[in-house]
Parts: C-alpha cells; sequence; structure tokens
C-alpha cells in the first residue's frame, strides 16, 4: 500500500486528532493513529477507548488500505521537516513503513490495522445542530468549574440540559456552579440531557473548525459531534446529575453593582496576601464603597483596599474565596457586573448587567466563613 500526502497537512490532521491518545494506555496499540485510506481519502483515527477523534485528508493512493501507525514518533519526524511532498510505503504482509522526503528514507513498524478498536456507532440517536461557535462558547463558560472528586462523577462533567430550542449548560463542584443557556440558531425536537466527561469537552473545544455547524447526535451511552471533518466520540457519565436549581437562591435583596476589570484586578492583588489554604478574601459593602480585604495571621500578612460601587440593600460582610471569583470574573463578559447577596451564610450570585441576545448566564459561589 502506497500513498503520497503534504507533510504540514498531514501534520495539521495529526495534532487535531492526537489529544485522544492516552498517556498511559490500556493496550499498546492504542499508542498509534489508525490510518484507513479508501478511494484517496485518508481517515486518521485516535482513540483511548473512552473518547475517539477521527478527521480526514486528500492524498494520492494507489489502493485502499489501513495501518496502525506509531504516534510519537510520526509527530516528532513530521514537525522536523519543513513543508513537501511525502510519499509512505506499507508493507502489507509485515506492516513495515518506509516513509519517503526529498531529504531520505525513515523505515518505523506499524501494527495490523483490522486490531485497532473501532469507535462505537451512532445507533439509535437524538440529535441537535447549532453554531460551533456556541458549542464552544457553553463549553469555555462552564468547564473551568465542574469538579475534580471521582467520588462524585456527575459533576466531573458538564450537564447539557436540551429543551428544543434552547440548551443549557451547568457545571459545579459544589463550591461554585455555573449555568448558561443559550436559545440562538439551534435546531433540535427532543428534551433531553446528558453529561460529557471534562476530558471530552477540552479536546472537543480545541478541535471544532470555527465558522461550521456542528451536529450533536446522542444516545444513553456516547455523543457523537461532527463538524467539517472532524468527528468525535465520547462516552457520556452514567450518573445523575444533581437538581441544581435547588441550590440557586432566589430570594436575594441585596444587590452590588461593580467594574468588573477593577474588581478582579483588585482581588488578584488582595489575594496575595490572603491565607493559602482557604484564599480567603473579606468583602465590606455598604451603600457607597467596597472594601475588600484579607489577612494571612500565620505570616502576619494583610491588605486593604477600597473601590466605589452601587449597592442596594443593607451592610453586609461576607467571605469568598477569592480564587474563585477571579476565575468568574475571567469567564463572564462586559464592564459590569451584579452580585446578589441574601446573607453572609448564602450563596452569590454573579450575573452580567447586559447579557448578550439569546444567552443567559449565572454564576454562583459558596461564601467562606468568617473566622472572627
Amino acid at each position: 500500500m502506497k500513498f503520497s500526502v503534504s507533510s504540514s497537512d498531514l501534520l495539521k490532521q495529526l495534532q487535531i486528532v492526537q489529544g485522544a491518545i492516552a498517556s498511559n494506555p490500556v493496550l499498546p496499540i492504542l499508542e498509534d493513529f489508525l490510518f484507513r485510506i479508501e478511494n484517496n481519502k485518508l481517515q486518521i483515527v485516535a482513540t483511548d477507548l473512552e473518547t475517539s477523534i477521527i478527521t480526514s485528508i486528500d492524498v494520492n493512493s494507489s489502493e485502499n488500505g489501513n495501518v496502525a501507525i506509531p504516534a510519537k514518533i510520526l509527530l516528532e519526524t513530521l514537525k522536523q521537516l519543513p513543508q513537501q511532498p511525502i510519499t509512505f510505503n506499507i508493507d502489507k504482509e509485515n506492516f513495515g513503513i518506509e516513509i519517503t522526503s526529498s531529504f531520505g528514507k525513515y523505515k518505523l513498524v506499524g501494527e495490523n490495522g483490522a486490531d485497532f478498536p473501532n469507535p462505537p456507532e451512532a445507533d439509535a440517536t437524538d440529535d441537535i445542530s447549532m453554531p460551533v461557535q456556541s458549542l464552544t462558547e457553553g463549553i469555555s463558560k462552564t468547564l473551568f468549574a465542574t469538579s475534580n472528586d471521582d467520588l462524585r462523577p456527575a459533576m466531573t462533567g458538564v450537564y447539557f440540559q436540551i429543551d428544543f430550542n434552547k440548551i443549557t449548560f451547568v457545571a459545579t463542584d459544589a463550591h461554585k456552579l455555573v449555568k448558561y443557556t443559550f436559545s440562538e440558531e439551534i435546531k433540535s425536537e427532543v428534551m433531553s440531557n446528558f453529561i460529557v466527561p471534562k476530558k471530552a469537552l477540552n479536546l472537543l473545544k480545541n478541535v471544532l473548525p470555527s465558522g461550521e455547524e456542528v451536529k450533536v447526535q446522542f444516545n444513553k451511552a456516547n455523543a457523537f459531534f461532527s463538524a467539517g471533518d472532524v468527528y468525535m466520540v465520547c462516552r457520556l457519565i452514567d450518573s445523575r446529575y444533581p437538581d441544581y436549581n435547588a441550590v440557586i437562591p432566589t430570594d436575594n435583596p441585596n444587590v452590588l453593582s461593580v467594574n468588573r476589570g477593577d474588581f478582579q484586578s483588585s482581588l488578584k492583588r488582595i489575594a496575595i496576601y490572603a491565607n493559602k489554604t482557604t484564599n480567603q478574601v473579606i468583602l465590606n459593602i455598604d451603600e457607597k464603597s467596597l472594601t475588600i480585604s484579607a489577612q494571612d495571621l500565620d505570616f502576619s500578612n494583610e491588605a486593604t483596599e477600597q473601590m466605589p460601587c452601587n449597592y442596594e440593600g443593607n451592610p453586609i460582610t461576607i467571605g469568598f474565596n477569592a480564587k474563585f471569583l477571579v476565575e468568574m470574573l475571567g469567564v463572564l463578559e462586559g464592564d459590569e457586573i451584579k452580585i446578589e447577596l441574601s446573607s453572609p451564610t448564602r450563596a452569590g450570585i454573579l450575573l452580567p448587567e447586559d447579557a448578550n441576545d439569546g444567552e443567559e448566564i449565572l454564576m454562583l459561589v459558596m461564601p467562606v466563613m468568617l473566622s472572627n
């Protein structure tokens, strides 16, 4: 089996799929890329059995066939080659691979492509379509709030809630929660929900081609994402998602409005002086000013800053984890944000002052109990 391809075009496609290869795979063949050639089209597959990414590229080929090629050595070779046509010659008897470039020849040993695990088929699926931009936006705005606690598997992924032409993305780790709803250009005839693992979403947002429409199909076990030449399959988290609406406080009489950038910068400075275990900063809020302070009693460090704000409600003193607030403010957009509060022991709600058309975002952060 023999085929020719541009070295840089091939490298680009391999870099799209390589994220699916695990660092310590359970089977040796999972360290390979599967190359499958059919009618001058090369399909490249990489998988860790949980997540598979498939992409394709045009090649000049004399015949159809498949082979598994060691990923690491192939990637390193292509990275060192300037753009040029390269030829692969594969011995179907022993899966020896010879790559020819204008500089010389490189030989390596592959494996039988027939032994490579096949990704799941999209059987009995529901499906929805949306712009790639909307999906990547939903992932980017929620992924940081997922949990790393394997004892609560549902919270280690992002919850997709589909309600016909509206989709809600939810992520929480019990300390913070993000709920992002999008309702523009969604094509769907289903009401359903599923949980996608964090690793798959991290890969997905980096490999989807911008400007395309993405088709999302899903059944009880897997989700299938396809856009342009990129196709990804991932196993869903089989677990019940907590009732997130129950933890969002609805009666919040105290409302703080503040400049997002200034507040974030102030928190970053003050956090330097906070206790490194709790990252606790204290917000002292009254009618005209917001005082942000932190102290680390172990090292006698403390810092205080004051900034202007608009505030409606009773004066309040409340503690938060600065790291969580800084993260959330980095994801929110717009110049001004609102923080809704009820008491020092109940969650605060962060909202943008002006949301874009067709989207809503709400962030919840649990307070850190005041030590004094």
